[in-house]
């Protein structure tokens, strides 16, 4: 029995595997094609968006004071200065007060969030060509948090937002300076640089903890850490949100040029794009992205390291259908965490970062195993 090989041209993929080693969330021709059709697509974009629609409004009526969907929108009618919208419902001063100065504010800003770090994670896995590539992979969590600690200790709180987006700033600089040592930056490089920064920064910031923090500038410091919307006012929508809109849609007009980088720098290079300073440009748009979003709710992870792989299945690997949609479910996935960290305990509250690890832990286990199962195939 003889056996026939395949032809392939240059830059395909063999059924099952992937276009090049390294690139991240392949699938099989057969398997795109079934699930990133046009029509598939809008389906699950526009799913999507209703459903962080209804569960942001949904999780703005829980908690531990009772709240209506009715009373919800008649809230946010009349301070759009929308009164004919708000209806006829009643809304009391304090259920008001609840809506739109304590609630509204946290769900906007988990959505900006978790859609900030979903983008990232996806811009961050193609330029470096690694699928364990997340927002913090070039040490600027280590950064953010070391900033965010000094200025807790301090005892200037207020500005503990700009010291972590100042921090994640300087930590980039540092990892890209190390990573072009010798020579120009190559992902690998990236990547050891990053690995690098983020146990300095993670040194000085047991340091600061262990020499100076202490009663309430500890438990300040240790929820934060670990990743908390418990403080968010609209100053942090309006942080999260100007950068997402300012940094994502730069980054969504340069979604053809990610496209080429999935394929490699010599592939990127022969369509004409300067690789080097490409790589940099979307380097410095995810630490600028990144670095907003912790400053406004410390460290969250695996948001950006799972749902790209998830969201590659639905939308296929280009960049022009990925990065709309992975924002969407990046937003959905963290409304809906924070909405169970802070009642799954109540009247206690969970870090966020400690809900997002508990779900992001077995479903990359599940895709480690469905990879390999494709591998194999």
């Amino acid at each position: 029995m003889t056996v026939t090989p395949s032809r392939q041209g240059p830059g395909t993929a063999a059924p099952g595997g992937p276009a090049e080693n390294g690139a991240p969330g392949t699938y099989t021709a057969s398997a795109r094609a079934r699930r990133s059709g046009p029509g598939r697509y809008l389906v699950w974009l526009v799913a999507a968006v209703v459903a962080l629609v209804l569960g942001s409004a949904v999780a703005v009526t829980i908690g531990p004071a009772d709240v209506s969907l009715a009373q919800v929108w008649a809230s946010v009618a009349g301070h759009l200065g929308l009164p004919g919208l708000a209806g006829d419902t009643p809304v009391p001063p304090l259920t008001d007060a609840i809506v739109w100065q304590l609630r509204m504010p946290r769900v906007l800003t988990s959505a900006t969030v978790g859609a900030g770090l979903a983008l990232s994670g996806a811009v961050m896995q193609s330029v470096t060509r690694n699928p364990l590539a997340d927002p913090y992979l070039l040490g600027l969590s280590s950064g953010a948090s070391l900033g965010a600690v000094c200025v807790v200790i301090l005892g200037i709180g207020f500005a503990l937002p700009a010291a972590a987006f100042a921090g994640a700033l300087i930590a980039l600089f540092a990892t890209l300076n190390i990573a072009r040592v010798g020579g120009s930056i190559t992902p690998g490089r990236a990547v050891l640089a990053g690995l690098a920064i983020a146990q300095l920064g993670s040194a000085g910031t047991s340091f600061i903890i262990f020499w100076a923090a202490k009663g309430d500038s500890y438990r300040e410091i240790l929820n934060w850490l670990l990743g908390s919307l418990a403080g968010s006012s609209w100053s942090s929508v309006l942080i999260s949100s100007v950068a997402l809109v300012v940094v994502g849609t730069g980054i969504l007009l340069a979604a053809s040029r990610l496209d080429a980088f999935t394929f490699g720098d010599t592939n990127a290079a022969s369509l004409g794009i300067n690789v080097n300073a490409t790589r940099w440009g979307f380097l410095v748009a995810v630490a600028l992205l990144t670095g907003a979003m912790v400053a406004v709710s410390g460290a969250i992870g695996f948001v950006g390291l799972i749902l790209p792989h998830l969201v590659r299945g639905l939308s296929g690997p280009g960049h022009r259908r990925l990065l709309p949609l992975v924002a969407v479910v990046g937003a959905l996935f963290l409304v809906l965490a924070d909405t169970l960290a802070r009642t799954v305990f109540d009247p206690r509250e969970l870090p966020v970062g400690i809900i997002t690890a508990f779900i992001g832990v077995p479903v990359f286990i599940l895709l480690i195993k469905r990879k390999r199962s494709a591998a194999w195939a």
